[in-house]
């Protein structure tokens, strides 16, 4: 069996094992890590060496982290990310470039129409009848998207969206409020099949699914992290965040928002930013939380996109694609049924 995992801004670690009378054996672990002493990788072998075959990523890191000669260095992993890759072998999970791949970059959209082609064309993936795909959304209002769980009223002031021109709008993803002011964020949805994170924790398929866009934001001189659970930093703030949503067909959406340019008093005059959110960041500021990419990189939306979009192909191969006119048309029909209707809307109020 053989498994990989790309640690998210570090190494690949890969690993090959075989399973005999529920244990694992023959376990050899490589990759392009930093591993001091030589001698270190052996005794990681052996930590999982007989290990039970249903032993978790966490327990099968701890067994490693305990193998370890005082002093290693582990540079570019971990021991958690030994588990994962483990976990990943014996599902038998596939790789970024074991999936055919487009590029969907198209016509600016209402809000809601970008929500609702969001489940529709994770839907498809799911069915097997859209190929895994990256899409850069394109909108042509402003507007306020709420996560699916959260309290319109707690999270919007109506009267600063009204004045502010941002219509609110609600995702079928968990997290937080986005602000969406035209032509000031860059937004990506990622529709894949569930056998992409197959092996993964909930949290590390987020760090998994987003590792291609810490790449790119590097490639334009940003030194961009992943911040637990969500969030894509720099070393000057917070650039963006990220939500799921699993569909039962087995789709998997992931989207994420990255600011390019923001007004941080018109964001704290539209949302309802209290104190207790910002009592862990640091700041009391909500404005000196985001640190948008025009400042950092003095490059347009335009470039910024293009470097995107180079750089997923050069890690998967995509090819440009399109939405299909049947899938505007579906997704035309669930903003009148779901999206623009105040049942969705105020479905937590």
């Amino acid at each position: 069996m053989h498994g990989e995992y790309k640690v998210p801004g570090g190494k690949l670690v890969v690993v090959d094992l075989e399973v005999e009378e529920g244990r694992l054996t023959d376990f050899r672990l490589a990759g392009d890590f930093f591993l001091e002493p030589d001698s270190a990788l052996e005794d990681i072998n052996a930590a999982v060496n007989g290990l039970p075959v249903e032993t978790d990523a966490t327990a099968i890191a701890a067994a490693v982290r305990e193998a370890l000669p005082a002093g290693a260095q582990l540079l570019g992993f971990n021991p958690e990310s030994v588990g994962t890759a483990v976990r990943r072998a014996l599902v038998t999970a596939p790789g970024w470039r074991d999936f055919d791949w487009e590029i969907v970059h198209e016509k600016a959209v209402s809000p809601r129409m970008n929500l609702a082609l969001d489940e529709v064309l994770t839907s498809r993936v799911g069915e097997g009848r859209r190929r895994p795909t990256l899409r850069i959304w394109e909108w042509d209002e402003s507007a306020v998207v709420i996560g699916s769980f959260q309290s319109y009223r707690n999270e919007v002031d109506p009267e600063g969206a009204a004045k502010h021109g941002f219509d609110v709008v609600r995702r079928i993803s968990g997290g937080g409020a986005m602000l969406m002011a035209a032509g000031q964020i860059i937004t990506y949805s990622l529709y894949v099949p569930a056998s992409l994170v197959q092996g993964l924790t909930f949290a590390d398929s987020y760090a998994f699914l987003d590792d291609w866009v810490l790449q790119a934001l590097k490639s334009v001189g940003i030194d961009a992290t992943y911040q637990p659970l969500n969030d894509i930093a720099s070393p000057t703030g917070k650039i963006g965040g990220a939500a799921q949503k699993r569909l039962a067909n087995g789709g998997v959406l992931h989207h994420a928002t990255i600011s390019y340019d923001i007004d941080g008093q018109v964001m704290t005059e539209v949302l309802r930013i209290g104190r207790e959110k910002l009592s862990d960041k640091g700041t009391t500021s909500a404005a000196k939380r985001v640190d948008p990419l025009r400042t950092q990189t003095g490059l347009s939306r335009a470039e910024i996109i293009e470097r995107f979009k180079a750089t997923f192909r050069s890690l998967t191969d995509a090819e440009d694609g399109t939405i299909t006119a049947d899938e505007y048309a579906d997704a035309e029909a669930l903003v009148e049924s779901k999206f623009a209707t105040d049942a969705w809307l105020h479905r937590v109020p």
